[in-house]
């Protein structure tokens, strides 16, 4: 009977081994995670100090001095707008990859304004935190929301920016809010984004939680949803369910599109237009 045991107890002590290796690889990963989330979260394009991003007349390069850093903004301005839409953008490129369609705020007699996060483009400094995200974009806005005082205000936010534009427009709620508040691409918060696609990490890892559905009830201006309904990255449930948090909002869904093509739809452009010109 000893030659079993003995085995049992050697099966035994190398399935706790397996586990302890597996159960130390998993901690290793966590702690990874838990340092270098920026690298997965944010993908920017850096670009040279004297690269020229306003070849426009009307388009002006804009430096905004925050702790640490200065951002880079590109400002689209007109003779006589009817008011500005402020545009955060995804968490990839750079304002030479986002700040490529002007003609169309030319058409719709709206000023643009559009800002790099830290490290992207002409910016400089690195992101740290999401606290640290949300005041850089709360001093973007300090620069440009004075300048249009008796005129009409958008917050903008696609992809990676509609959870930034959402917790703008509801910090303003109470004093100023913008006349209208668009999220493309929206998520209900990256937590949740980060359970569907990577179901095996914590969410108490998760440095940038960016909750979304905590903060949309409290937007009391016009708020419009617009999603791809083949978006595959960010499912278009994530905009239901912000819909349901917020039941003021309308919802525009652009059928045929992924998540990364959805200026490439006339539904999508005239349905953002009408908004617009609604105003």
């Amino acid at each position: 009977m000893l030659a079993p045991c003995r085995r049992f107890n050697t099966m035994m002590i190398a399935s706790l081994r397996v586990a302890a290796l597996c159960l130390l690889l998993y901690g290793a990963a966590l702690t990874w995670l838990w340092f270098k989330q920026e690298s997965l979260l944010f993908a920017p394009t850096v670009l040279a100090a004297d690269y020229p991003l306003a070849t426009a007349p009307d388009v002006h390069e804009v430096s905004i001095a925050v702790p640490g850093a200065q951002l880079s903004a590109l400002h689209l301005r007109l003779p006589y707008p009817k008011g500005v839409v402020f545009f955060l953008h995804g968490n990839a490129g750079s304002l030479a990859s986002w700040f490529v369609n002007p003609d169309y705020y030319r058409r719709a007699n709206f000023d643009l304004f559009m800002v790099d996060y830290r490290g992207y483009g002409k910016s400089s400094g690195r992101i740290e935190s999401e606290a640290q995200l949300r005041a850089d974009v709360r001093a973007a806005w300090a620069v440009v929301a004075p300048q249009y005082a008796g005129r009409k205000t958008v917050v903008y936010g696609r992809s990676l920016g509609s959870g930034l534009a959402a917790g703008l427009s509801a910090e303003l709620a109470g004093s100023a809010p913008p006349d209208l508040t668009v999220l493309v691409s929206a998520y209900t918060s990256m937590a949740a984004l980060a359970g569907e696609h990577y179901g095996w990490v914590p969410q108490t890892v998760l440095r940038y939680p960016m909750r979304t559905d905590q903060i949309v009830g409290r937007i009391r201006s016009p708020l419009l949803l617009i999603h791809g309904v083949q978006d595959e990255l960010i499912a278009p449930a994530h905009s239901d369910a912000l819909k349901a948090l917020a039941p003021h909002a309308s919802v525009l869904r652009i059928a045929g599109a992924a998540h990364n093509d959805l200026q490439d739809f006339d539904t999508y452009l005239d349905g953002y237009g009408r908004a617009l010109a609604a105003l």
